[in-house]
């Protein structure tokens, strides 16, 4: 390979690494490829890679060496330290404007370090999310690109071409803004994934344990749920698992334990949440649900002790069936405007300008969490750029208005039953919550008033001004200050 032969070059050739390269190379980009385990390049090269515009680099210097100016060096290795360490590691052989592009699952403040630190040493950096799973990768990914917007003409082209497309041919990639909103944006994406997967999770479980449905029928339930308004990916892929048999005929998923994994995505989605006071209450549950299913033992050895109700219905089917639905449509339509109120605010805090329906055509393909509804959500930021809330819009308030008997029903039946619906339940409550005109909130601002002199704030004044009340009549005159956390 002649020096300077390679429009990009990728380090870290797990799964996705590996699919990138070859999505790359279909779209007429020839790629230079290196990984920490030098074997790992040479077996790539010799196998997925065979007789393609690929060229496997075994040191640094030869990686750098290979690529085009301004070169193009993108990580797919593992968030946190191993990038830094690949940084460095590349930093003494790159020249000012050459362009560093972070492609893992890093948190978002980390990107905007990098992103600092590397201009400052004339690097330009981009933090790239990067969604979609493997078959994404390989065929056509959600790209959610940040980090020093002088990059970006010197990437558009290559991420576009690769991208996932909507059905006008318009890419899933655009620029998101500068140091970690891509990545920012990435991490409520995998926010709304956690919830979404929730979600689906306890209508499983309402239709399985009340109604007694088989994988088989199950399977046959998601058939129709995705020809609908909850056609997307996540249940495509719930209704292809309970269709899958073991070697002995039995459906593969009754086999699984019921341990939820996870790498911190959601996590992070919830503390940014609470740091920047968003009410993202589902996103929370659901990453609360898994750590509940990774207690298992301790829940086998509880599920001896305390007692519930046993499931039983003798009511409509079908309407629990149709009510279910309706209430995952209801409950997943607050899961999103939670992930936009946060980065709304998120936007306001870092001085980003984010396209929020840019945001929706970005993961309207390719992404884990691509569904008909995405594009709904487009047309409401694009006739109200400035809609606060997505649920005053008018397609999703209609549409909650004439399905919450319904959403209504399925939780009840569910509590009735014993079954536990974390997702549906905190979802029903934020919108009740929301359309509230008034909550209970006085009384509470009385009690932080009454034990520490808190103030408040009162309905006969205007807002802003704050008073006291010697609740006991043993109190002083002095109040303590106030502020907000």
């Amino acid at each position: 390979m002649q020096k300077e032969s390679c429009d990009i070059g990728l380090i870290g050739l797990a799964v996705m690494g590996q699919n990138l390269v070859l999505n790359m190379n279909d779209h007429g980009y020839s790629v230079a490829v290196f990984n920490r385990t030098v074997s790992k390049v040479d077996d790539f090269i010799a196998n997925e890679a065979k007789g393609r515009t690929i060229f496997g680099a075994h040191t640094a210097e030869e990686f750098v060496q290979s690529l085009k100016r301004p070169r193009r060096a993108m990580l797919m290795v593992k968030a946190g330290s191993t990038v830094d360490q690949t940084i460095e590691w590349l930093l003494p052989h790159l020249e000012p404007g050459d362009i560093v592009i972070d492609g893992g699952n890093s948190h978002w403040p980390d990107t905007d370090r990098r992103t600092k630190a590397l201009a400052e040493r004339g690097i330009l950096f981009i933090g790239t999310g990067v969604s979609g799973g493997e078959e994404g990768a390989r065929f056509g990914p959600s790209i959610m690109p940040g980090g020093n917007v002088a990059a970006w003409p010197h990437v558009k082209e290559i991420f576009q071409s690769i991208a996932a497309k909507v059905p006008d041919g318009t890419p899933c990639c655009d620029w998101v803004g500068e140091n970690g909103a891509g990545h920012y944006v990435k991490m409520v994406h995998n926010g709304i994934e956690y919830g979404d997967m929730q979600l689906i999770c306890e209508a499983y479980q309402v239709m399985k344990d009340v109604l007694g449905l088989s994988a088989a029928e199950l399977h046959q339930v998601f058939t129709e749920w995705n020809e609908g308004e909850l056609d997307s990916y996540l249940i495509e892929i719930t209704r292809d698992i309970f269709g899958k048999l073991d070697d002995d005929g039995a459906p593969v998923v009754d086999k699984i334990l019921d341990t939820a994994g996870q790498k911190g995505t959601g996590k992070w989605t919830g503390m940014s949440s609470l740091d920047l006071g968003v009410p993202v209450t589902l996103i929370g549950e659901a990453v609360y649900a898994r750590c509940l299913s990774a207690m298992k033992d301790e829940r086998v050895a509880t599920s001896k002790i305390l007692s519930g109700p046993k499931p039983a219905f003798s009511g409509d089917r079908k309407q629990l069936i149709e009510d279910i639905r309706r209430a995952l449509y209801c409950s997943k339509m607050v899961s999103y405007a939670q992930g936009y109120m946060l980065m709304r605010e998120a936007a306001k805090d870092q001085g980003w300008n984010l396209n929020y329906g840019g945001i929706a055509l970005m993961w309207r393909g390719g992404c884990i969490i691509r569904s008909r509804f995405l594009g709904k959500i487009k047309e409401a930021f694009d006739k109200n750029p400035a809609l606060t809330n997505l649920l005053a819009d008018e397609f999703f308030s209609e549409t909650l208005n004439g399905y919450q008997a319904s959403w209504r029903r399925a939780i009840v039946t569910a509590i009735e039953c014993g079954v536990p619906t974390p997702a549906f339940g905190t979802a029903l409550a934020f919108y009740d919550g929301v359309r509230s005109e008034r909550l209970p909130a006085n009384l509470l601002q009385a009690q932080r008033d009454y034990f520490g002199a808190h103030t408040y704030e009162r309905l006969d004044k205007p807002r802003g001004e704050f008073f006291h009340t010697n609740w006991t009549g043993r109190g002083g005159r002095v109040a303590s200050s106030t502020y907000t956390v």
